[in-house]
């Protein structure tokens, strides 16, 4: 099965290739993936007809307990089966289908063949969260392929509807396979069948959440409007998702569930009541449409409805009755949808009124389309007719219901007549059209679904034995499938549905009228759009009072949402300790009041500068706070971050206005203070009730030991961020790169990586005057009052220093504070004074290299750290010692996790650098140039 997929996702990616190499010709070359699918189900048959199953599993997301468990029992074989057979034969019609110069095709290609491997994960998946991925996959597949033509707004409407409907289902779906698969402690559906039952309400809500998932998928009520709208999708599209494979899906999982949770509170209601309608509604919309596709559509929605009840019942009679009629179904309606398309492109439309004499002139596809529709209104000898019989029989006991199955199968048979009648009829009033051929490609797959349907009828004693493994993990004996039980009841009702059938036809001049007449109050497109009328009005509404473009505001409303949301659930929830120490020393009172007067201070600033300063010192207070609860590396770390960002704050006031605005007034400081205390007092609840409500414990305990034994170093922090957890750096770093790119995109008017400014020349020694000297080389080309010497002279003589500093700190951070990060922050710093004392040129003679190299380098080697782990026989990022002993030197003691954290150390250089020339030297540039 694992294979099976394999070769599905091999022939999409490869589809648009194929297509661009043969033409429509490749169809017949992807057709082999489905077919390989309907061959091992093939080969299968003797295993499953036994009651026996295949299975296979792979191990893939162990944290979560997450494997590629696939299992095939009867059901999952019968849909393999469809989704195989049918598509295979869907394919090969595309060859003929499609134009030569269709746009697009070699992407319809790939994203069918996607989809067909999609759905065969999704009926072999034992694991409920696996089965989500693959019914989400269907979801992805199906929108591409119903929006194939983005040119059309129609395709591009029901491709959106059709998503959004089917997500929606799917996240409630979620929810309960999640309910399910936590009290069971097992998300296999093979465990969970013998798993101990939770609560009738606990059991009842997950079922209905499931239950909306399926329904939403197979188009039922209240649900039942996007299928028809999803007839804009091109034919072959609509043969296979919304006949034979998507909105089968549904079906599947109810089949799948009946038989355990069945006599659940609520399960037979819903999919009794949900069924009844859809077919009704269904059944009755379709005997008004004019469009061949449209009254398909509407009919499959009629027996979809039906499919639901039968599966849904959860007895035997009703199990099998349902796999036979899931079965004819498939053929014989995925038949008549590619009849539609194969009269579409040969005459030109689908409007039965405006067809007429196609019988004479396509003899091969109207005797093909004949079959199908004969099937489908339940006419002996057709399986159509063994699985309606099996229907009727499984509800005897039930009057109401099964008076429902035959007003329901009557619409059936009158549409079927209407079908073949209006695709084929020679009407007086009506000029007969002369079609193209259809070719081969395209009536071969009706042929062979439609005598598909009409063999299996004589054979069904061989499909019950097929079949009844399924209907026997219900009950062991009833019913059993055959074309003759003689004159029964059910036999009755079939006559009395053709009967029926044939009336409604007979009178259409009459009945249509009514039929066009009696309709809901408002149909589902109609309330879909309000719905999404309404969202979109009131998400409108809400963006005119919230976004208007005030950034404090926007904080506001932040904050506000976080004391009213999480600080409104402390205090319902009362969470937080019972005893709580302000403090452990008085050097920390005195720190929290410097933090709290400094926040404070910072609201009621009017200048820019001094604001930004305040908050400065609150950043310097919380490093204070962590020397004094002994965490060297972080408060080095505080520190350096802090400074790094007062530098960018300054770089940034330099455009802005000395002084903040008018605004706000002096009573809105008062509420802005009031707001930061009460974030400070719900955060630091939040803190509280996190520290006091853990339970486990926490896995950092075991970081002391881990940090020696595991990666041969003394300081826990670095060790963790460049070792144990290396991972989570490596996701850090490249988010650094992204910011540092992001950042030089939005300042740089130019390409950032082009040539370093060339800086004006000096005056040659014969030309300088008396006692001239250049301590930094950028100096004399800033204006005089712009230039101190203390500095240019302090910093000529610190830069190197700071520079080695920084290399100290990298190479000393695996057993001491430091590291790769502050290493990079000291670098930075050094750049930044080099810049600050002479400019945007020192800069260029400070670091005469690009930054976006800088950036490219280090994580280039961070990486190549992890692969040349990964090529050496470890695991990725894993570190290991290297003893070397060298001459003058000595011995040497090196992990390699050094050259990731020095990867670490040239992104942080890389990072300070593209700011420094973003914000730097390109606003100087641009400051310049201005004046």
């Amino acid at each position: 099965m694992l294979l099976l997929l394999t070769l599905h996702l091999a022939v999409a990616i490869c589809a648009p290739l194929f297509v661009r190499w043969w033409g429509r010709r490749a169809f017949y070359l992807l057709a082999l993936a489905p077919a390989a699918t309907f061959v091992w189900a093939v080969a299968q048959t003797e295993v499953t007809s036994d009651g026996g199953a295949v299975v296979e599993t792979y191990p893939w997301i162990a944290e979560i307990n997450l494997d590629l468990a696939l299992r095939v029992t009867t059901l999952s074989w019968l849909m393999m089966l469809l989704v195989g057979g049918v598509g295979a034969a869907v394919l090969v019609y595309c060859a003929r289908y499609f134009d030569a110069d269709e746009p697009g095709l070699g992407r319809f290609a790939g994203v069918f063949v996607g989809f067909a491997g999609a759905m065969l994960g999704l009926v072999v998946a034992d694991d409920l969260l696996l089965l989500y991925v693959f019914w989400e996959l269907t979801t992805v597949f199906s929108y591409l392929l119903i929006g194939h033509n983005p040119e059309k707004r129609a395709s591009r409407r029901a491709a959106f509807q059709a998503l959004v409907v089917t997500t929606l289902g799917g996240l409630a779906m979620l929810i309960g396979f999640i309910m399910l698969g936590q009290h069971a402690g097992t998300y296999r559906w093979s465990e969970l069948v013998d798993a101990p039952r939770p609560g009738a309400g606990y059991l009842t809500t997950a079922l209905v959440l499931i239950l909306v998932g399926a329904l939403s998928k197979s188009a039922i009520f209240p649900l039942s409007f996007w299928l028809p709208a999803a007839m804009a999708a091109p034919t072959p599209v609509s043969a296979y998702l919304h006949a034979a494979a998507m909105v089968k899906a549904g079906v599947y999982l109810v089949a799948l569930l009946a038989p355990v949770f069945a006599l659940t509170t609520g399960w037979t209601v819903i999919v009794t009541v949900a069924g009844v309608i859809t077919m009704l509604s269904g059944g009755w919309a379709a005997l008004r449409q004019t469009d061949l596709k449209l009254l398909l559509a509407y009919g499959t929605v009629s027996q979809l409805g039906l499919l639901i009840v039968v599966t849904g019942a959860g007895h035997r009679n009703a199990a099998l009755a349902g796999a036979a009629m899931l079965l004819a179904h498939a053929l014989f309606k995925a038949a008549l949808f590619l009849t539609v398309g194969a009269i579409d492109r040969t005459a030109g439309t689908r409007d039965l009124r405006a067809l007429s004499g196609l019988w004479r002139r396509t003899p091969v596809l109207f005797g093909g389309a004949a079959l199908a529709a004969a099937s489908m209104a339940g006419l002996p000898p057709f399986f159509g007719f063994v699985a309606k019989e099996a229907v009727f029989e499984s509800f005897a006991d039930n009057w109401i219901v099964l008076a429902a199955l035959v007003l329901g199968s009557a619409l059936t048979a009158g549409y079927s007549i209407r079908f073949v009648w209006g695709a084929f009829a020679s009407k007086p009033d009506v000029e007969p059209i002369q079609p193209r051929p259809a070719g081969v490609s395209m009536l071969a797959p009706i042929g062979l679904l439609a005598l598909a349907g009409f063999a299996l009828g004589p054979l069904a004693a061989i499909v019950d034995k097929l079949l009844t493994p399924y209907a026997g993990w219900v009950g062991p004996t009833g019913y059993h499938l055959a074309l003759w039980h003689g004159a029964t009841p059910p036999l009755a009702l079939s006559a009395i549905a053709l009967l029926g059938g044939g009336l409604l036809f007979a009178f259409r001049e009459r009945v249509t009228p009514v039929v066009r007449r009696v309709r809901a109050p408002i149909d589902g497109v109609s309330a879909y759009q309000r719905v999404t009328g309404w969202l979109d009005r009131f998400a409108t509404e809400v963006t005119a009072a919230t976004q208007r473009g005030s950034l404090p505001q926007y904080l506001g409303i932040i904050l506000l949402v976080l004391v009213v949301g999480p600080g409104g659930a402390l205090l319902l929830g009362r969470v937080w300790p019972q005893r709580v120490d302000l403090w452990d020393s008085p050097l920390q009172l005195v720190v929290g009041l410097v933090l709290a007067t400094a926040a404070v201070l910072a609201v009621r600033a009017t200048r820019r500068l001094a604001a930004m300063v305040l908050v400065g010192v609150t950043g310097y207070g919380t490093a204070m706070m962590f020397v004094l609860y002994g965490a060297p590396d972080l408060a080095l770390t505080q520190f350096l971050v802090e400074t790094v960002t007062i530098v960018v704050f300054v770089l940034v006031l330099r455009r802005l206005p000395i002084k903040f605005s008018a605004r706000p007034l002096r009573r809105t400081r008062w509420v802005r203070i009031a707001i930061g205390v009460a974030v400070g007092v719900v955060m630091s609840a939040l803190a509280l009730a996190a520290a006091g409500g853990r339970e486990a414990i926490p896995i950092s305990v075991d970081f002391p030991e881990l940090a020696v034994s595991y990666g041969n170093g003394r300081n826990v922090v670095n060790v963790t961020l460049v070792d144990i957890r290396a991972w989570d750096t490596m996701g850090e770093i490249s988010v650094l790169l992204v910011a540092a790119t992001g950042v030089a995109s939005l300042i740089f008017l130019r390409p950032r990586g082009g040539p370093v400014p060339r800086r004006p020349e000096l005056p040659t020694p014969s030309r300088r005057p008396r006692g001239y000297r250049v301590w930094l080389r950028g100096g004399p080309t800033l204006r005089e009052r712009r230039r101190s010497i203390v500095f240019e002279v302090v910093t000529r003589l610190l830069f190197h220093t700071i520079v080695l500093f920084s290399i100290y700190l990298m190479f000393s951070g695996h057993n001491a504070p430091g590291g790769g990060f502050a290493g990079g922050l000291v670098a930075g710093l050094a750049l930044t004074v080099r810049y600050f004392a002479g400019g945007r040129y020192e800069l260029d003679e400070a670091a005469p290299v690009d930054a976006g190299l800088v950036l490219g380098a280090g994580l280039f080697l961070s990486v190549g750290t992890g692969v040349v782990a990964m090529l050496l026989g470890g695991d990725v990022l894993q570190s290991a010692v290297v003893d070397l002993h060298l001459p003058v030197i000595g011995d040497i003691h090196l992990v390699t996790s050094l050259f990731f954290d020095i990867g670490v150390y040239l992104i942080v250089i890389g990072l300070v650098l593209d700011i420094l020339r973003s914000l730097g030297a390109e606003v100087d540039r641009q400051i310049e140039e201005a004046e």
